[in-house]
Parts: structure tokens; sequence; C-alpha cells
């Protein structure tokens, strides 16, 4: 158990939970420091997600995923008593750091995570380049070859020559359809 009183000031750090049990452990902790009036202690609990584009069944879709699964974020004053209640909310496995004190997370780091959880609409990002050979590995040109032609960064598309029946033809395919060979 930590032997500090605050010295540290107000700073946030990495609680590591049982994979899958982030919003469990947010919401569980949320709830043990308003009833164990720890808020002048213990000030935010955080499951850091982003927006990731994501194809099922041929459509695109946009889906929340956690950046760090089995981690959990805590701003907090870490003393005796605050390191206590974090420590044994359920499914809180312990603290990010060595021994048993907690090791707060870089300023800069933290900046970084906030900016990367605040983009609101995800951005394509298209690993192929006009020329190269691309796998189709989804949709019904599933296992074909071809060349790609076209790269659309704004819409997320490319378009790729496939040889059907003997001719090129350009099929236009989604980004996270192709792979590089």
């Amino acid at each position: 158990m930590p032997k500090q009183t605050g010295q540290q000031g107000r700073r946030w750090y990495v609680i590591h939970t049982y994979s899958g049990y982030e919003e469990n452990v947010a919401h569980n902790l949320r709830q043990r420091i308003e009833s164990l009036n720890m808020e002048d202690k213990i000030f935010d609990v955080l499951v850091p997600k982003e927006k990731k584009i994501k194809i099922k069944n041929g459509k695109r879709r946009v889906v929340e995923e956690k950046i760090f699964p089995g981690y959990v974020l805590v701003n907090m004053l870490v003393t005796d008593d605050s390191w206590y209640v974090v420590r044994n909310t359920p499914n809180v496995t312990g603290f990010i750091g060595t021994g048993t004190t907690p090791t707060p997370i870089d300023e800069k780091e933290m900046k970084g995570l906030e900016r990367r959880m605040g983009i609101e609409e995800p951005t394509f990002t298209i690993d192929v380049q006009i020329g190269e050979t691309v796998r189709i590995v989804d949709g019904p040109f599933k296992e074909l070859e071809g060349k790609v032609s076209e790269v659309d960064t704004d819409r997320g598309k490319v378009k790729v020559m496939v040889s059907m029946f003997g001719r090129e033809t350009p099929v236009e395919l989604d980004s996270l359809q192709v792979k590089k060979i």
C-alpha cells in the first residue's frame, strides 16, 4: 500500500481489470466514489475508446472500440484511502506501477490519448497505392487479385482492375475490402 498523501497531486493512473469488465469497473468505481464520499480525491474514471470503420456483411459501420482493452484510467490523488477504494473495486486486479505504488501517466501521453478519443469521425487509412497488386478479401469478388488503378482517400474507396473472362474490368471497392499481396 502506498505511503504517500497526495504529494504528487492530481494525476491520471491506469488500473488493470479483467478484460471485458472495463465498463463494469468504471460504473462500480463511480458508485463507490459517491457512496464513500471520495469526490475530493478521485475525480474521474475513463474507459478510453475510439471510433473505427469496420466492414460487416459488405456494409461499412462505425464502431467504438476500446483503445486499451483490460484497462481503465482514473484521475485521482493517491492517498492510502483513495488507493484502497480503487484497488478494492470488484474486478480491479491492480494499478500499473512498480510494486504497490501506482505510476502516473505522462501528461503528453494523456493529451495524445484525449486527442485520439476526441476525433469525431474516423478517418480512412488506405495503405495501398496505384499500381500495387492486391487481393480482394471481402464481397462478391473475394479471393480475386488485381492492380489498383485509382485511390479515393476522401471516400475510402479504391478501384481495382480485375481480370474476368479474359478482360480487365474495373471494380470499385471499399479500402477495407483489399489487402496488399
